[in-house]
């Protein structure tokens, strides 16, 4: 299926090229989404009557698209979820929940802006990319943590691994063990279940 693209597609081409597209593709995303027409005579000529509306368009949502991009680069959004104590998460994030949390923290994201390159599995700080406008993105960083106290720590640079450790450090400099060989001086030595006699 030929199309002449009405914005930039990524990994596609620019305004105005047209190019070559599998069926469902096109039908299915560029067309209904209005981010292409088929590459007819007419559709051409449409386009290139439309040209300069289009790309005077694109220059203004560009330009918006950058300004939240400042805004919102670099931004850290927290997202509590229930883990196992060595942090996989019982679970995963995905898009829909990074865009919620940026939605909650001010920002107006759709699940379709937030780019995933592997799913998020475990309790840590996860970098995001959001898609504000064709040619403009951003970076958001996703604390994923049990509790915000967690969160807080993991936001200073410690891992759930580094916590378990110190805990387990603390665990160990407590514990005597003096404490399990002292005897009560008082008490009689006998081997268990002998009587002692006076």
């Amino acid at each position: 299926m030929q199309v002449v693209l009405l914005e930039r597609v990524e990994k596609l081409g620019q305004m105005g090229d047209v190019v070559s597209v599998k069926e469902g593709f096109g039908r299915n995303f560029l067309l209904p989404q209005h981010k292409a027409l088929r590459a007819t005579k007419a559709n051409l000529a449409r386009f290139e009557s439309q040209r300069a509306q289009l790309e005077a368009r694109n220059l203004e949502l560009k330009k918006e698209a950058e300004a939240v991009a400042a805004k919102l680069n670099g931004q850290v959004f927290v997202v509590i979820r229930q883990a196992a104590d060595g942090g996989a998460l019982y679970g995963s994030v995905s898009a829909r929940d990074a865009a919620e949390a940026a939605t909650e923290g001010g920002f107006s994201l759709s699940r379709n802006q937030v780019v995933l390159n592997t799913h998020v599995k475990e309790l840590g700080l996860h970098d995001m990319r959001v898609i504000l406008h064709p040619e403009v993105s951003a970076t958001i960083t996703i604390n994923v943590a049990r509790s915000a106290e967690e969160a807080a720590l993991q936001a200073e640079g410690k891992s759930i691994a580094d916590l378990r450790a110190e805990a387990d450090a603390a665990d160990k400099a407590d514990f005597d063990v003096q404490q399990l060989f002292e005897d009560d001086e008082d008490a009689p030595r006998t081997p268990a279940g002998m009587e002692v006699i006076d």
